[in-house]
């Protein structure tokens, strides 16, 4: 069953959604940018079906909130909620190539196993001091103390090394009131402190010539094609809402840039 919305930056009606206190900060934010809908078809602004046994359904709704800005070719969050199964935040900002920004990456997920945190501003091309050196000076001290307070998340594959910063906030946490009360009192301010510094990027962003601004393209396009190839919600997603969805919603929503 699809429930329309009438744009990608209508409220995404979901209170009880364990990561909207998240999303407001995004909201609020990046409200003085002026920020216009990103186009997306209504099929996937907001989607609901159910899951499980006949005698046990369970619902699953996705909701896609989105915008866009001079600087920010499009900035969204993915929005899942399916009960006690999966409560999941995924948002990324895709800055413009026409200015030196890394992306902001914010994965958080709630499985019946425990709670996967993972939070980055992302490099288009990480072995290029010009891009990086600004972002990683002023990032890497805001990583190390908040680290320090979350248990660690385990390795990453080798292929996905190029992809993170050494500002990379990774974590995995139980579920229950140890793992709210980090949520609450570490995740919280740290998701607002990465966030903070990528709002001051953007404000002191200025525009590159056109052969970077090729380079950055191509090196957002590598982060992009990556990112929909290995995506871990893929399975998830499809047993919600079949495949064909959900293909369609990984490579023409989610990460878009081809």
């Amino acid at each position: 069953m699809i429930i329309s919305r009438g744009n990608s930056l209508d409220p995404i009606g979901m209170p009880e959604w364990r990561w909207m206190s998240f999303l407001d900060e995004i909201i609020c934010s990046f409200s003085s940018f002026k920020p216009l809908p990103y186009p997306i078809h209504i099929d996937y602004l907001k989607k609901e079906d159910f899951f499980g046994p006949k005698n046990k359904l369970q619902k699953a709704t996705t909701v896609t909130w989105a915008f866009r800005t001079e600087k920010i070719r499009q900035a969204r969050a993915a929005c899942i909620d399916a009960g006690d199964r999966a409560s999941v935040l995924n948002f990324v900002v895709s800055p413009s190539h026409n200015y030196d920004l890394p992306f902001f990456g914010a994965d958080f997920v709630t499985l019946s196993s425990g709670h996967l945190l993972a939070l980055d501003l992302q490099p288009a091309l990480k072995d290029d001091p010009i891009h990086t050196k600004n972002v990683w000076n002023r990032l890497k001290p805001i990583h190390k103390k908040w680290q320090l307070l979350l248990p660690a998340g385990g390795s990453i594959p080798s292929e996905a090394e190029s992809f993170f910063s050494p500002g990379f906030l990774w974590s995995r946490i139980p579920l229950g009131a140890e793992g709210e009360k980090l949520i609450d009192k570490i995740l919280k301010p740290a998701f607002i402190d990465y966030l903070s510094l990528y709002i001051d990027l953007i404000n002191n962003a200025s525009e590159v010539d056109q052969e970077r601004s090729l380079k950055l393209l191509d090196g957002q396009r590598s982060y992009m094609q990556y990112r929909s190839q290995k995506d871990p919600a893929r399975g998830m997603l499809a047993s919600f809402y079949g495949m064909n969805w959900t293909e369609e919603y990984i490579n023409t929503v989610l990460f878009d840039l081809k």
